[in-house]
């Protein structure tokens, strides 16, 4: 069977119809899916969107309105929402790169960016067999590092143990039980049903949202050492690497069989190696249960707290306590609260990057499993073998930076997930916003418009609580800070490049109406 022709090419001008108008625009289509029947196009300010076949007219013969050509898309203030409005492909490089050619219309720059997008192609098997390896061994080392009498990275590296102290069977058996509970909980009927966002096909997912801590109570009541935990460490990390690694390969293998509209835009690179990654199919499912929220909010959240009391119960019996550490305790409750808001607000994550854009591969996978567990809980770690006392002044400041953090943290989120889910709702008619030429409007008002990321500065606020703790004797304690600003940092010049893109113009305006990032007055 034959595929119809193509009707337009890479790179013709066209007249795009505006999604929810009958206005028409000049644009410049950039690729065709075969897939979707999709045309990508970019309009003259900048904004990249997929249209269908009936919304684009040849340019010859066509009957512009007088101010169809003198303005910009980008530049009309329309708050019009179309019910049916197509999606933008936010992480393809190849659009991105002939987008920044249109705009030029120079033909030095065009063969520029052409040679950095074939860079960029030809490094990303290699970048990625460089993740598939360093992550593990990263999570490794950490544990390794902490867990020694000095740990001061003047010490590096740390001693290598036989191979057979990273393997204990019975580790394997409590990791593979733990994820069985867990799963029982999330089948369990009783919680609120919720609707995700609408997928690029149309349809949104249900999810039930009742995450559940009860676990740790429910274990010591039943006579468990926990302590366990902390004595074989090193082997539950190892268990937990090798059940992520083989979910990651049942995914890939599942996804070579699933419908194309269920497949994630950014692993579906036909590269075996980075599909593997990056993860093939978007919302893997076996009937109702959603493998890919399962992960994200349940073994390795909960986990995470669950090391925590372990550490905490660890500290009481290896210096032989009545009760915590001051320190210890602090660390504790402070991400419990972070993690007890998140399962509380459980619904909010539908509307993530993660749930609505990635593929579940072993990024995903291993982050859910093994990252969160075990490199979130260094600070506990740490505090087992190296204890460090607080004064009731230290304590109190402490305290009060964990909360200012925290009430940032979570208005701000709640602001942006009430605005995603519906901007129209009466209770956010207070928001000052700038509307954008994709029908889209930008918060510049409430925490975000005091900087761009409100929720990175209360989340950088909360790190840095979860650090003091541990003093400053040691760096490594200090890790999480370190990464996570690393890590916003660079998502949030990765959301510069993809806003000005999305946004065009409007996106200039909303810089310069909010002019910091994420630090008032410093960053």
């Amino acid at each position: 069977m034959t595929m119809p022709p193509v009707k337009y090419q890479r790179g013709d001008m066209v007249m795009g119809r505006w999604p929810g108008s009958s206005l028409y625009y000049e644009v410049k289509v950039l690729a065709f899916d075969s897939k979707s029947q999709l045309y990508t196009v970019i309009y003259k300010d900048g904004t990249e969107l997929e249209l269908k076949e009936q919304d684009i007219k040849s340019t010859a013969g066509f009957q512009p309105r007088s101010r169809s050509r003198s303005r910009s898309p980008g530049r009309r203030r329309s708050r019009s929402r179309s019910p049916a409005r197509t999606t933008r492909r936010s992480s393809s490089r190849t659009a991105a790169a002939v987008a920044a050619a249109a705009i030029t219309d120079s033909a030095v720059s065009s063969r520029r960016d052409t040679r950095l997008k074939d860079v960029e192609v030809m490094l990303s098997p290699v970048v990625t067999y460089f993740w598939l390896l360093f992550l593990p061994a990263w999570v490794f080392f950490l544990v390794l590092q902490v867990n020694r009498e000095d740990p001061s990275l003047t010490n590096f590296p740390p001693p290598l143990p036989p191979l057979e102290a990273f393997w204990d069977a019975q580790a394997l058996g409590f990791v593979i039980l733990w994820i069985l509970f867990q799963a029982l909980l999330y089948v369990t009927p009783v919680g609120k049903l919720s609707e995700g966002m609408p997928l690029r096909s149309g349809e949104r997912l249900k999810y039930r949202t009742n995450g559940d801590a009860i676990t740790v109570a429910a274990a010591v009541h039943q006579g468990v050492d926990l302590t366990y935990i902390h004595s074989h460490f090193l082997q539950l990390a190892t268990a937990s690497l090798l059940i992520s690694i083989l979910l990651s390969v049942y995914l890939y293998i599942r996804s070579r069989y699933a419908a194309p509209e269920q497949l994630a835009l950014g692993g579906n690179s036909g590269n075996v190696v980075y599909d593997f990654f990056k993860g093939h199919e978007l919302n893997p499912r076996i009937k109702n249960f959603d493998l890919k929220f399962f992960c994200e909010m349940r073994p390795g959240l909960i986990g995470w707290c669950l090391i925590n009391f372990a550490m905490a119960l660890a500290e009481m019996k290896q210096h032989g306590l009545d009760a915590p550490s001051n320190s210890m305790i602090l660390v504790n409750l402070f991400q419990l609260l972070y993690v007890v808001d998140g399962l509380w607000n459980e619904e909010a994550i539908l509307t993530t990057m993660d749930l609505m854009h990635d593929g579940f591969g072993f990024m995903l996978a291993f982050g859910d499993l093994v990252w969160v567990p075990f490199t979130y809980t260094m600070q506990a770690y740490y505090l087992v073998s190296h204890p460090n006392p607080l004064s009731l002044p230290a304590l109190a400041a402490i305290v009060i930076l964990k909360l200012v953090g925290f009430y940032i943290f979570r208005k701000s989120n709640s602001e942006k997930n009430a605005f995603r889910r519906n901007p129209a709702d009466p209770r956010l008619s207070h928001l000052k916003t700038i509307p954008t030429a994709t029908g889209k409007s930008l918060l510049v008002s409430g925490w975000w418009g005091v900087v761009r990321h409100p929720n990175y500065l209360g989340d950088l606020l909360m790190a840095l609580a979860w650090s003091l703790p541990c003093g400053f004797s040691h760096l490594l304690p200090w890790y999480y800070m370190i990464y996570f600003i690393i890590l916003l940092v660079h998502r949030d010049s990765r959301d510069m490049s993809d806003c000005r893109r999305k946004y065009g113009s409007a996106w200039d305006e909303y810089c310069r109406t909010v002019r910091y990032r994420i630090i008032p007055r410093v960053y």
